[in-house]
């Protein structure tokens, strides 16, 4: 009896705290929506000095001169100072702080029994939006996963693929990942694209899944790569999912090669090269933003938000260059550069990385309640889906 009083104690008070998260950020009463469109742009890894070592290589950055709004974000995690990227892009996914390596669950229900996370992804779904994730990265990758996925562990790749196909985003696109065949995309409904021909070649209504071979993260890409470039991805990305459209869309894109190339400390021949390649990151993020804004600024009813999910490297000048002194993340606050919108925080100001999609949601005129919010979990689902069979045996 008292383990069974212990139990149901237990499943309340995750019930009662999964839904604390959905007032932390709301600020007075529900308000109506000023946009209808949400472009959330993750350059990984990308500091302020990311920027900064952009311009020294002689990159001219658009986003330097074309957004509404400027500020940071605290990127700490639940577990650590220094959160990874699996618990970072799931705060600004699902508006929640998580523990390292987790992605889309609770701190106090890692595994999903009772509740798990809802993604803004999910949410603007349940609105009736589309929905669109473009990465440089692996589609299983730990950003894109935050706004597809709910697993304990970012590696468990196979099952972020399964359930980033049995979902119903509009299109995932990225580079190859070994567990979602095309066979699986296919049998679960989704365009197969290997190439930006037949990125090119798709129409409004095709549900898509990208795999790209190319490095798409370059400018410019090898004349001989049949893979589109992240700004191509982008803007291709939004036709779609702005096409025939009066509920609105909210994409995801993300430049993951910022951080891929500030893994390192200076060391070794190659540190030139790596400079270069990371200031070149940086740029072809930013032609990204350049496709996302120019949209933007033509809609006239779409928000654009750039921002980070850490740092990466602790790169910074010494003796009149830049230099890595980190091989991994750092706590650095990241910047947050907004686009069609001037009050989401004050100017200026550090916000929360948690913070910044409930922010978003409120101005898609998504209540307190709505989101951040809990949706039950795998328990309810099993016991959802026996509830027929049960019947059938009482019958």
């Amino acid at each position: 009896m008292r383990k069974n009083r212990f139990t149901a104690l237990f499943i309340a008070l995750c019930m009662l705290f999964a839904l604390l998260p959905s007032t932390a950020f709301a600020s007075g009463e529900e308000t109506a929506a000023t946009a209808k469109n949400v472009i959330i742009m993750i350059g990984d890894g990308m500091g302020e000095n990311h920027l900064m070592l952009a311009r020294e290589q002689g990159y001219d950055l658009f986003m330097d001169a074309n957004c509404d709004l400027r500020g940071q974000s605290k990127t700490h995690s639940a577990s650590h100072v220094t959160t990874d990227s699996a618990a970072g892009g799931t705060a600004l996914a699902c508006g929640v702080r998580v523990i390292n390596g987790t992605l889309g669950v609770f701190v106090f229900d890692p595994l999903g029994v009772f509740v798990q996370t809802r993604s803004f992804t999910e949410n603007a779904i349940a609105h009736g939006m589309k929905t669109g994730i473009v990465t440089s990265d692996k589609t299983s990758g730990a950003t894109p996963a935050s706004f597809s996925a709910h697993v304990v562990s970012r590696d468990k790749n196979d099952v972020i693929s399964e359930q980033q196909l049995a979902s119903d985003i509009d299109l995932i696109w990225g580079a190859d990942e070994e567990a979602a065949t095309r066979e699986a995309a296919e049998t679960n409904g989704w365009k197969y694209i290997t190439t930006k021909e037949e990125m090119n070649a798709l129409v409004p209504g095709e549900r898509s899944f990208g795999q790209f071979s190319g490095d798409t993260w370059r400018v410019p890409l090898k004349a001989d790569d049949p893979s589109p470039s992240l700004a191509e991805m982008s803007a291709k990305a939004i036709e779609l999912l702005n096409a025939d459209n009066d509920r609105g869309f909210f994409l995801m894109i993300e430049g993951a090669h910022i951080d891929k190339n500030s893994h390192r400390k200076e060391n070794g021949p190659d540190y030139p090269e790596k400079i270069r390649d990371t200031a070149n990151a940086v740029k072809g993020f930013d032609d990204a933003i350049r496709t996302a804004v120019n949209f933007a600024r033509a809609d006239g009813n779409t928000i654009v938000l750039v921002t980070a999910d850490h740092e990466t490297g602790d790169l910074y000048q010494e003796n009149g260059r830049y230099t890595f002194h980190s091989g991994s993340h750092t706590s650095n606050n990241v910047p947050v550069l907004v686009y069609g919108c001037d009050d989401l925080f004050a100017p200026g100001q550090a916000v929360e990385n948690r913070s910044i999609p409930v922010r978003l949601g409120q101005k898609l005129g998504w209540g307190r309640r709505e989101f951040p919010q809990a949706d039950p979990g795998m328990l309810f689902r099993v016991f959802k889906k026996m509830t027929p069979f049960c019947g059938k045996l009482a019958a």
